[in-house]
């Protein structure tokens, strides 16, 4: 879908506000830093500068928002580069416009999407990596029993939301527990969490 027609259907959801829309990299980064918005919405392919720098730009910023890459790309010169870059999910642009609202809900949650025609490489490529360091298998070891099930959680995909409704407790409580984990674990974002996870065969696809 082209942008407008992007805008439309996002539009159309009554919880969800579009705050800002951009042409290019550039403005894209100076509304981010205007707007602070609770999720970011980038295509890839970008005039001045591309998704994938957008993408690790804002990341590195302290509270910045989380990113969902949209790209008409699956392969892996595109999907690698994004979710090392931090990309909190990756859709493809021909998904249906209700993939695309579930992917903008849960990222927007503190959850991780990618798309389920690209996940099974994900996994695998996770898995297939180095084992965990001993140090991090002491991280690891070190989450209170209560931290291991929202983990468990965070693997499978929840939301926070989601993970506050299996628990029955709060979403500021999932979102302290999930701070907890990334401290402990020494990862940027929820998908380092879980890559690092399944190095360790703490989850097995």
């Amino acid at each position: 879908m082209i942008r407008s027609g992007l805008a439309l259907v996002l539009r159309s959801e009554p919880d969800l506000e579009i705050v800002e829309e951009c042409a290019d990299g550039h403005a894209l980064l100076r509304a981010v830093t205007l707007t602070a918005p609770d999720l970011v919405l980038t295509d890839i392919r970008m005039p001045g500068i591309d998704g994938i720098e957008a993408t690790r730009r804002i990341r590195t910023q302290v509270g910045g928002p989380p990113v969902l890459a949209l790209t008409t790309f699956d392969d892996d010169d595109v999907l690698w580069p994004t979710l090392d870059a931090g990309a909190d999910g990756f859709v493809l642009k021909d998904s249906a416009a209700e993939a695309l609202v579930d992917a903008v809900r849960v990222v927007a949650g503190g959850g991780t999407w990618i798309d389920p025609r690209v996940l099974p490489r994900v996994v695998a490529r996770a898995v297939a990596q180095p084992q965990v360091s001993a140090d991090g298998a002491r991280a690891l070891a070190s989450l209170t029993p209560r931290e291991r099930e929202v983990l468990d959680l965070v693997c499978d995909g929840a939301s926070n939301a989601e993970v506050a409704a299996a628990l029955d407790t709060g979403e500021r409580t999932v979102k302290s527990h999930v701070s907890a984990i990334l401290a402990k674990l020494g990862a940027r974002d929820r998908a380092g969490a879980i890559v690092m996870a399944h190095r360790a065969g703490w989850r097995r696809a």
